[in-house]
Formats: C-alpha cells, structure tokens, sequence
C-alpha cells in the first residue's frame, strides 16, 4: 500500500490545487516522497485550507509571480508526474490514507488536467473504516458528532497511542502517522522508528 497525504488550496478538486504531496510505502516505510507546488492559475483558494495546510497567501502569491525566482516550487503537474514516477517503484499501488478518496481525487484531477496517464485503480484503503471496525472488534463505543463519526485523524491517534498533531498539517508528517496507526490497528505493532517511544495501549475490556 501507498499511504498518501495532501494539502490543497480547498475541497473541490476541479476548481482547488495541489500544495503538497507526501506518502510512504507501507512495505517499506523509509521510501517516502514529499513535495511542494504553486497552485495552478486561476486556482479557488480558501482561507480556512490555508489555515489548516499552513501555507499563506504570500506565499502562494510569491511562487505565482515569481516563475524564474530561484526559490519557485514546482508546477502541481510536476509534483504530480514525480509522484507517478516515484510510485511506480513501490510494489503495491493501493492507496491508503484517512478519507483516502479525497487525496485521489486531487492527485487524479491534477493528472487529468494534464492529460497524464493515471494508472491507479479506484479501490483505497481508509484508516477510519480500519480504526472504526476495531472498535466494533473490541466492543467499544463509537464517537459520534451529530450522529455520525468522530473519528477524525487526531482521534484515532489518540486511540493506538500516539500523539495528536500539533499546529498546522504537514503532508508528509501525517501520512507517517498515517502509516504509524494502520499499523498498530492492523499488525499490533509499530511502524517506524520515530514513533517507539510511545506505547500502543493494551486490549481493555468492552464499554
């Protein structure tokens, strides 16, 4: 599996940019990708992304009106391309992720725009679907807000024994959290090496 995280100018695929791609291969967790584009132009650009990615608007701003500056990040079609190109050296294709199907979408959208061969199929696998049939494994009750589930990244964090992310998002750092809890959900153990210190909780009783 590709365990795959991205920040974007907003939600809707069509009409919002790439930012940034991170991801790591769930065989092999020390190859891992992550890269950094300027929106396309005419991007829609929503500030409460913004807030959550960490980028600015002068940054965004800076990068479009820049081209030849020599700090100019890449084009959302080359970070695409050189996800592709690092992806074809992973051994299963499997996307994964928490709501996988948005980080898809963008990275099919893109490759699209572009008219870029997209070779991946559309079966994910999501970190909430895993972490919610644990729960119902183990008895335990499920969080909800407004009836559906809270199980939200930071949420199922906390459940395997991990921290929760601190300040705005980073790509590539929560696709190793990512990782880090499918992981402890699925095999009972850890991942990577960087996240050892932190116990993975002990099977408790039912609620």
């Amino acid at each position: 599996m590709i365990v795959v995280d991205v920040e974007t100018t907003g939600v809707d695929p069509r009409l919002c940019s790439l930012l940034s791609v991170g991801a790591l291969d769930f065989d092999r967790p020390e190859h891992q990708f992550y890269m950094e584009c300027a929106p396309f132009p005419g991007a829609h650009i929503e500030k409460e992304a913004l807030a959550v990615s960490g980028f600015t608007m002068e940054d965004i701003e800076a990068n479009n009106q820049s081209p030849n500056a020599n700090n100019q990040k890449k084009t959302d079609r080359a970070v695409v391309e050189a996800f592709l190109e690092w992806m074809r050296t992973c051994s299963e294709w499997t996307l994964c992720g928490q709501n996988p199907s948005f980080d898809r979408d963008f990275l099919q959208e893109t490759a699209h725009r572009y008219h870029l061969n997209w070779p991946l199929a559309h079966r994910t696998v999501d970190l909430h679907s895993v972490a919610y049939g644990d729960h119902l494994q183990r008895g335990k009750s499920i969080p909800l807000t407004h009836n559906h589930s809270a199980l939200n990244l930071d949420t199922i964090l906390a459940y395997v024994g991990l921290p929760s992310r601190q300040g705005s998002h980073h790509a590539l750092d929560d696709a190793k959290l990512e990782a880090e809890a499918l992981s402890r959900l699925i095999h009972k153990r850890g991942l990577l090496k960087e996240y050892s210190q932190f116990e993975i909780p002990k099977k408790e009783a039912k609620d």
